[in-house]
């Protein structure tokens, strides 16, 4: 059996992006390798492959690679794909098959030369695999490219702030749908199917030849939201609940988000000085997003409203972060975050979101978490909000 084969089945599909566009990205990225003396690159991170490549891999255990040279794209996939990764890459495509061990490794041997620099990423190849691909290439000097391809990352193109808009566009439409879908008795668990089935929908009417995966719904209600990240349950909505709307559209491997307090039929007094607390910080945090301003500032500023009202110490992580080919289980531009310990200053075309969040423990008045998130455009001058789902008080209290 052959450990190295070609499948090219079928003709290449449309991508989301045009031709343009991901020509871009690349040169962009070989001048940057050029500054930086490195011959090569093999990325393996599902973030970093959709970016360069627009193929978003289902890794189940088996390692995926994307060799960029001065004159070659080519990704490195498994024989359970068939021609997939061929027909929706934008650059050429080599399969390792399963009948021998470490065939992966063949595949980089062939495309990368025993010399030079290469560059990989750090924060996601695994010891294990670091080893041996230090085997296959005994005199390859390897360094880091992860950093490199964040920044490069974080400036978003009209394509991609164009691509973002519709996310967010059909997250406010998830979150019609869930307000839709809220009664009393309700699972969580049926909100969620409802705002999800929703979102899918209308990604394949506004992108009828993109893949569509991965879109989902976190809705939480009760003791279920003191985390941002838990998954749906069987609860039962109460009156009375503090809720939590998280619909997540997936277009193309990037991801956007529209986040909400709610609350069914009505709010304790307490609840509703906290919750409004949570939105004067939003509100600021709103206001704040302007090109030139470093986000440890902006933490540090809406640090001082939670702490005017006594719910710092309720704090649950960062107030924002970035956008792009990211999601709940791959990627992240860790360097655009706004916490306290993230110097770096907004520029136009960076996409971030405004999300503060308290929580306060079942034993407290008020219990619950709270949660409001918006996306934002930095423009020259600014930026623009592309979220229009209402928050606070006056709109999310649902009867």
């Amino acid at each position: 059996m052959e450990e190295l084969i070609s499948i090219k089945n079928g003709k290449k599909q449309s991508s989301v992006f045009s031709s343009s566009e991901m020509e871009s990205r690349l040169n962009m990225l070989r001048t940057l390798l050029i500054e930086e003396g490195i011959d090569a690159v093999l990325f393996t991170s599902i973030h970093n492959i959709n970016y360069y490549n627009h193929f978003v891999y289902c890794s189940f255990g088996r390692p995926y690679g994307l060799v960029v040279t001065q004159d070659r794209l080519k990704s490195i996939t498994a024989n359970i794909d068939g021609g997939q990764p061929w027909r929706r890459g934008f650059g050429e495509n080599i399969i390792f098959t399963d009948w021998k061990k470490d065939n992966y490794f063949k595949a980089i041997q062939q495309e990368i030369s025993n010399s030079g620099r290469i560059g990989i990423e750090y924060d996601h190849l695994n010891l294990e695999n670091l080893n041996k691909l230090k085997a296959a290439l005994p005199a390859v000097e390897f360094v880091d490219i992860s950093k490199i391809a964040m920044r490069q990352r974080m400036i978003k193109s009209a394509e991609e702030i164009e691509l973002i808009r519709n996310g967010a566009q059909v997250g406010d439409i998830g979150g019609a749908a869930c307000v839709e879908a809220i009664a009393e008795g309700v699972p969580e668990h049926e909100v969620a199917l409802h705002a999800t089935q929703t979102m899918v929908r209308e990604i394949a009417k506004r992108y009828p030849e993109s893949d569509i995966m991965d879109t989902w719904t976190w809705f939480q209600s009760g003791i279920n939201t003191d985390g941002a990240h838990n998954p749906v349950s069987t609860r039962k909505i109460e009156k009375g609940d503090i809720l939590s709307l998280n619909c997540f559209p997936m277009i193309a491997g990037y991801y956007t988000a529209l986040e909400r307090t709610l609350f069914f039929d009505h709010a304790s007094e307490r609840h509703l000085q906290i919750w409004e607390a949570n939105v004067e910080v939003h509100r600021r945090g709103l206001e704040l997003i302007q090109p030139g301003v470093r986000c440890c500032d902006i933490a540090e500023e809406l640090n001082e409203i939670f702490i005017k009202h006594d719910l710092l110490q309720f704090r649950t992580f960062g107030y924002g972060h970035s956008f792009g080919s990211l999601s709940h289980y791959y990627g992240r531009e860790a360097g655009l975050e706004l916490r306290e310990d993230i110097e770096t200053v907004l520029e136009p075309n960076m996409v971030v979101s405004i999300e503060p969040m308290v929580m306060l423990p079942e034993s407290m008045p008020g219990a619950g978490g709270y949660r409001e998130h918006d996306i934002l455009v930095v423009t020259e001058n600014g930026a623009e909000n592309i979220t229009s789902f209402p928050f606070g008080p006056e709109h999310n209290i649902v009867c």
